[in-house]
């Protein structure tokens, strides 16, 4: 058994950490998020709120982690005033873990299933069914169908936890690396084939090339909260996702050198990613906001009147297949260990004890589709999108402010305390100008995508 805390080198570290923030929110909501607001204008916003907003908050959480060397649950008691409350968030921070495993692995089975029917030959030879799109009908059998939602599911539940049970080094770090570096190759061959489609020029033009009627058709406002939500929901940072890996981290570099690093390649993904899909849409004439149904219906049907459609369909969802994965092995990571740090129990057991916890869990949310499709919770919301709106509208957001305050003011740890052990290391420093920023212009950022996350969710 793994007894040593951390990776083998500090490119392990990036890959592990960036393929926690990298997921499907990167390569399915980002790109019609996009194509919803005004293309280009809202990806140069997305940008600067990813700056301002997104990157401060994950220094929080990587700072807590290397500071401690443990996991939520136990680092804010070691950080806190005797007496005071802040470990609280630990706990609601680790259930929110849970909560997004409980539909993510849903989710990612969806990719994993799709994979599988593009390799298969099942999109071959595609006809109407019932005077619906061939794509429309696949999709809808699959989410209809109780045994696939459990079956895939199940495989991705499994193979998370057999990847964790390795140990840090040799499952987390060196199977991360081989489904990055995969990810990142996919991904631009992917780009560059849509890119070669006659017609994707008005695809990147789109995307890339600001266009102030695009933004009027939307409202600039809804541009700019569009923008600031995507930023801070992209890294998923308020449940200490990011944390655990500050507490594998050495001091070798800045945490804001290697928050801005995680940052970037995440970016990268979300951005080219775009450059698969618009091009792929205007070369087809497809329109580029249609929404969540776009990864399984648009794109499939896209596919399938593509030359080489097969191969070209089983390389995306493979893409994508990793794209979740790698955020499926981060967090099984982070609840493993805070078992074993908050209840002292050994990696093993802990990985048995959430498997169990994290299959049946999930379960509810693969059947949401189909056997629960009449349960309805948060205001009349199926099953996944409830789970979704705690962990996005509630959970990260007020986990952020939590950290903030934590990191800035005097009850908590303290700015002194967060900066020193920042800015520890070569790279690049946060200045001490930034003081009064992190103390009253974050929160502020951060109360304002919870508002809207409420009145938009």
């Amino acid at each position: 058994m793994e007894n040593s805390r951390g990776f083998q080198s500090r490119l392990g570290f990036i890959l592990v950490s960036a393929g926690c923030a990298i997921g499907i929110g990167n390569v399915w909501k980002f790109p019609y998020m996009a194509g919803s607001n005004g293309g280009a204008v809202f990806v140069i916003l997305y940008l600067v709120f990813l700056a301002i907003l997104g990157i401060p908050v994950m220094t929080m959480e990587l700072a807590i982690g290397r500071a401690t060397k443990k996991s939520t649950t136990s680092a804010y008691r070691q950080l806190e005033r005797k007496g005071s409350f802040w470990h609280v968030h630990g706990w609601f921070a680790l259930v929110g873990n849970y909560i997004l495993m409980m539909y993510y692995t849903t989710v990612a089975g969806w990719m994993l299933n799709y994979t599988w029917k593009f390799a298969t030959g099942e999109f071959d030879s595609p006809v109407n069914v019932d005077g619906k799109s061939f794509s429309s009908y696949m999709y809808e059998s699959m989410i209809s169908d109780p045994f696939q939602q459990i079956l895939f599911m199940s495989i991705i539940v499994i193979l998370g936890f057999a990847v964790i049970s390795l140990g840090v080094k040799n499952g987390l770090e060196n199977i991360n690396k081989i489904i990055m570096i995969a990810l990142l190759g996919l991904i631009i061959i992917l780009a560059i084939n849509s890119l070669t489609i006659p017609g994707s020029g008005e695809g990147v033009k789109f995307y890339l090339m600001p266009d102030i009627n695009h933004v009027n058709q939307v409202g600039l406002g809804n541009v700019i909260v569009g923008a600031m939500n995507q930023a801070f929901f992209t890294l998923s940072v308020g449940i200490g996702s990011l944390e655990i890996f500050g507490s594998y981290m050495d001091r070798s570099h800045t945490l804001g050198n290697e928050a801005v690093t995680i940052a970037a390649l995440d970016t990268f993904v979300a951005i080219v990613a775009g450059l698969i899909i618009f091009p792929a849409c205007f070369s087809y004439g497809v329109a580029p906001d249609a929404g969540p149904s776009l990864i399984f219906v648009t794109l499939p049907e896209i596919f399938i009147h593509m030359g080489g459609g097969r191969i070209w369909g089983t390389l995306f969802f493979l893409f994508m297949t990793f794209a979740s994965f790698s955020t499926v092995t981060a967090v099984f990571e982070n609840i493993t260990v805070n078992l074993v740090d908050s209840k002292g129990i050994s990696r093993g057991k802990s990985v048995i004890i959430n498997l169990i916890i994290i299959l049946i869990g999930s379960v509810p949310c693969a059947l949401g589709s189909n056997l629960l499709s009449g349960v309805h919770l948060i205001g009349g919301r199926g099953i996944l999108d409830s789970e979704d709106f705690i962990l996005s509208s509630i959970l990260l957001p007020v986990g952020a402010l939590w950290f903030t305050a934590f990191c800035t003011t005097k009850w908590g740890w303290g700015y002194d305390c967060y900066i020193g052990e920042v800015n520890e290391g070569k790279g690049l420093k946060i200045p001490a100008w930034s003081r009064y920023y992190l103390m009253i212009g974050l929160p502020i950022l951060i109360v304002a995508v919870f508002i809207t996350g409420l009145i938009n969710g």
